[in-house]
């Protein structure tokens, strides 16, 4: 018999995680991913070189709704982190989790850092998150209570969820090995487990041409960020799934999958997990792609915990865990004292969040020392989409950038023979007669982010025609 839904308490916590979020939007300022964000939404398309369309064009569709402010385009990311709440207490509920259990789940699943991270900032895996949710909420319906039909449901949520990363293929592939190894077998007979699999790749079909038709750019991306982190991100794997969510939620996952590795119903979702991780080690990819899979076997954990009254235990290691997440990820310290604590080397998103005012003014104050006339033909290449993203939304005119699909929006016109340069090493400058550093980027708090003490240059005398120059500008990172 299901157990019922811990409805009231789990919908208040969803609601002041939203509330919480949605008022701590403006702090510190856009991360450059929004900023890349924001470009690209201007931009509508089935597909970019280094992501699928959701992200974006969610974001597109936040600005119009709720103004192009950093408020407006973090409302759909407090909601869509709100609803990831809601499915893992869900979740908790159907592998037969008591009120507790749920509440236990949605408490540390609201408070978790990545979670919180996900939450505060528009990026591609504040909505993966409650799509791999919703996906396993799914399988776990079709696996446990013997109903297949929630295979088609499961299967549509997949389709979907290929527009916004394509590292939902780690859930599928992880779940047919476990399926393959643990059972239980006869599933994979089921029409209906087919027909889910046929409404995915219908679903997902007009991504996937985008893909075929432009050579398939996610995998060029992907080989070319293995190549520049796959190393890094290989040592930080494990660590890292330490952390994630805090501490307290993996060890509370660790029961989890000893509860799903116990029952031959879900076993193969037990085994997904590690076929993903290694999937992603192999691979070199990031160490969060298995966040999702993590979070599904700390739901399982807090049923266990629930079901050996060991709740106030686990709710006093989450709320100490809450502290710390909260301060790593929601902008809680002044950005003035920033710098003076562990945050910035810690969050990436908190560094890189910092200092975009001051990064156009310099861009700005150099533009602005060129002669008139000269000035109106000046154009600004960047080496990155978040120095792009913010010169775009400060209003600066004719910037352009190599890097990722904003390669394809150029060349430069080619009377931009003057160019201010940042961020672009002495191979570009080189194309240039002559190159002068007209100062260097200071984001006045002392944060050692990937901007702070950036030189900016001004060149003059480009030796080709930019039509002729931009192939060798692009680069994937």
């Amino acid at each position: 018999m299901e157990r019922p839904l811990a409805w009231r308490p789990v919908t208040v916590i969803a609601v002041v995680l939203f509330g919480v979020l949605l008022a701590l939007t403006p702090g510190y300022g856009y991360h450059r991913d929004e900023l890349y964000f924001r470009v690209l939404s201007e931009h509508p398309a089935w597909g970019y070189v280094d992501q699928p369309p959701l992200t974006p064009m969610i974001g597109k569709v936040g600005i119009a709704l709720f103004g192009d402010t950093i408020t407006g385009l973090r409302v759909f990311p407090a909601l869509s982190i709100a609803l990831l709440v809601v499915l893992m207490a869900l979740i908790a509920r159907e592998l037969d989790g008591s009120r507790a259990a749920q509440v236990l789940t949605a408490l540390g699943t609201a408070t978790g850092a990545y979670c919180l991270v996900a939450g505060h900032s528009l990026m591609t895996v504040t909505f993966d998150l409650p799509l791999w949710a919703a996906a396993i909420l799914f399988l776990l319906k079709a696996l446990m209570r013997e109903q297949p039909r929630w295979w088609v449901a499961a299967g549509a949520v997949i389709g979907v969820a290929t527009y916004n990363k394509h590292l939902i293929a780690l859930l599928v592939l992880g779940l047919a090995v476990g399926l393959l190894v643990a059972g239980p077998r006869r599933v994979l007979a089921s029409p209906w487990l087919w027909a889910g699999a046929l409404l995915a790749g219908v679903i997902a079909a007009p991504n996937l041409i985008y893909q075929v038709a432009n050579g398939w750019p996610q995998l060029e991306m992907a080989a070319a960020l293995s190549e520049e982190n796959g190393a890094e991100f290989r040592m930080l794997y494990v660590p890292m799934q330490l952390i994630l969510f805090g501490p307290i939620v993996s060890v509370i996952a660790v029961f989890g999958f000893v509860r799903l590795w116990r029952d031959r119903r879900v076993r193969a979702l037990a085994i997904a997990y590690p076929v993903a991780g290694a999937l992603t080690m192999i691979s070199g990819g990031r160490f969060d792609y298995t966040g999702g899979l993590l979070l599904m076997l700390f739901a399982a954990g807090c049923v266990s915990a629930a079901a050996a009254a060991r709740v106030r235990l686990a709710g006093v290691g989450l709320a100490l865990s809450a502290m710390v997440s909260a301060v790593i990820g929601l902008p809680l310290i002044p950005v003035s004292a920033l710098a003076a604590t562990p945050v910035p080397a810690i969050s990436e998103v908190a560094r890189e969040s910092v200092g975009w005012p001051q990064f156009t003014a310099k861009i700005q104050e150099v533009r602005d020392s060129i002669p008139p006339g000269e000035r109106e033909r000046a154009v600004v290449v960047t080496g990155s989409y978040g120095e792009h993203g913010a010169l775009d939304l400060a209003g600066v005119p004719r910037v352009y950038s190599g890097h990722n699909q904003l390669w394809h929006y150029g060349p430069p016109p080619e009377d931009g023979t003057t160019a201010i340069l940042v961020n672009v090493g002495p191979r570009g400058r080189g194309l240039f007669d002559s190159c002068e550093q007209r100062g260097r980027v200071d984001n006045g708090y002392g944060i050692d982010n990937e901007e702070q003490d950036m030189p900016v240059f001004l060149c003059r005398g480009l030796r080709e025609p930019w039509s002729a120059l931009w192939p060798a500008w692009r680069h994937f990172s």
